[in-house]
């Protein structure tokens, strides 16, 4: 697999960044600069490092115990195209796939660029919404903030609109 994506860094054993036990990437890169943001150093758009998607990948299944991917950033849906690539790869070999957005999902379908619907379309879970540090909540699983929606994207992708994920209502 060709080419590269910018990164801030990954965690290769997380619980909290989605169900089961999972490969975190954060994407560098964010326009949403959310106040109170958990990850302030992802925002700048030239900060990170580039890498190569075929190293990442390997990186990402050398642990067979972890079962998923999450996405998260920085804003993931800025680099569609690589994290698109990844996905296919990652889904072949059985992955469960999470992005955590500051975009909503009806604001991602809106996108102009064709790669963020395709990267939708590889997702099992989405946590979109930007954080709002006064709806900020400890006691909600895998997002920040109340306004903060876990979705099933398959069922979203087909009612166009928006399903939440029961088991984390």
């Amino acid at each position: 697999m060709e080419g590269s994506i910018r990164i801030a860094g990954t965690v290769g054993e997380s619980i909290v960044d989605g169900p089961g036990f999972r490969y975190t990437l954060f994407t560098q890169g964010c326009p949403h600069h959310c106040p109170g943001c958990h990850n302030p150093q992802t925002h700048d758009f030239a900060g990170g490092r580039d890498m190569e998607l075929e190293a990442l990948l390997r990186d990402m299944c050398k642990n067979p115990l972890v079962k998923g991917v999450t996405f998260s950033g920085g804003e993931p849906f800025c680099q569609p195209e690589p994290l698109y690539r990844l996905a296919v790869e990652l889904k072949k070999k059985g992955k469960h796939l999470m992005a955590y957005s500051g975009y909503t999902f009806e604001e991602l379908l809106e996108l102009p660029d064709p790669f963020v619907k395709k990267l939708l379309s590889q997702l099992d879970l989405l946590v979109d919404g930007r954080f709002i540090e006064a709806e900020r909540n400890i006691e909600l699983r895998f997002r920040g903030s109340e306004n903060q929606r876990v979705l099933d994207v398959p069922r979203s992708l087909a009612e166009q609109a928006p399903v939440w994920a029961e088991q984390y209502r």
